[in-house]
């Protein structure tokens, strides 16, 4: 079969090396634009936009659920139009920081945290980012801390290279199969771009 070509729109930059490496170990999917302008209130915005641009090329929308109560409801109130088949409209449970922290063995290492320190039922956490800072602040690894963590007196949320040493992460040190055992949510959208095929016949 042919490749898959698809358009992906994302929250930010870890939320698009992280479908970027789902879609690349399925090996069935070509990219081809990926839109990231920062944070939900861009997709939400554009989301009708990206449910009427599938009937051309598939797209892969990629949001956070965050504080909603669930899935169902988060896409009930953001897409009030009839959902395109080849719009593909996933919600990480509750920050795709969860699925990282689900690949318990490969992320302690990459921070450089004892294992038993890692949380487990990623899922439910309430705030997986700051979990992720809480670990990172603990690291013996002075590069991580630096990078992940905010700098003392800084009134940002997370340290200067969050994106950048998770994103390498992402890339070359997480283990797709053992996050995806550990996190709902992931393995979910894992099985739909699995199976998913546009509502036409490639050539």
């Amino acid at each position: 079969m042919s490749p898959i070509p698809i358009n992906l729109a994302t929250e930010d930059e870890l939320s698009e090396a992280t479908l970027l490496r789902i879609l690349r170990d399925l090996d069935r999917y070509v990219v081809g634009t990926p839109y990231r302008r920062g944070g939900f209130g861009y997709l939400r915005r554009t989301i009708h936009g990206w449910n009427s641009a599938a009937r051309s090329i598939p797209f892969i929308v990629l949001t956070d659920l965050d504080v909603c109560e669930c899935p169902a409801s988060l896409i009930a109130d953001w897409l009030t139009a009839p959902q395109h088949p080849n719009l593909l409209f996933r919600i990480a449970v509750r920050e795709v920081e969860s699925w990282l922290l689900a690949d318990t063995v490969n992320l302690s290492r990459f921070l450089g945290v004892p294992e038993r320190e890692m949380p487990s039922d990623c899922d439910n956490l309430a705030d997986p980012k700051a979990e992720i800072i809480e670990l990172a602040r603990r690291s013996r690894i002075r590069a991580i801390r630096d990078g992940i963590v905010p700098k003392r007196g800084s009134t940002a949320k997370q340290g200067p290279d969050y994106n950048g040493l998770l994103g390498l992460f992402v890339r070359g040190g997480w283990d797709l199969k053992a996050a995806a055992a550990g996190s709902p949510s992931l393995a979910r959208t894992i099985c739909r771009l699995t199976v998913f095929n546009p509502a036409w016949t490639l050539p």
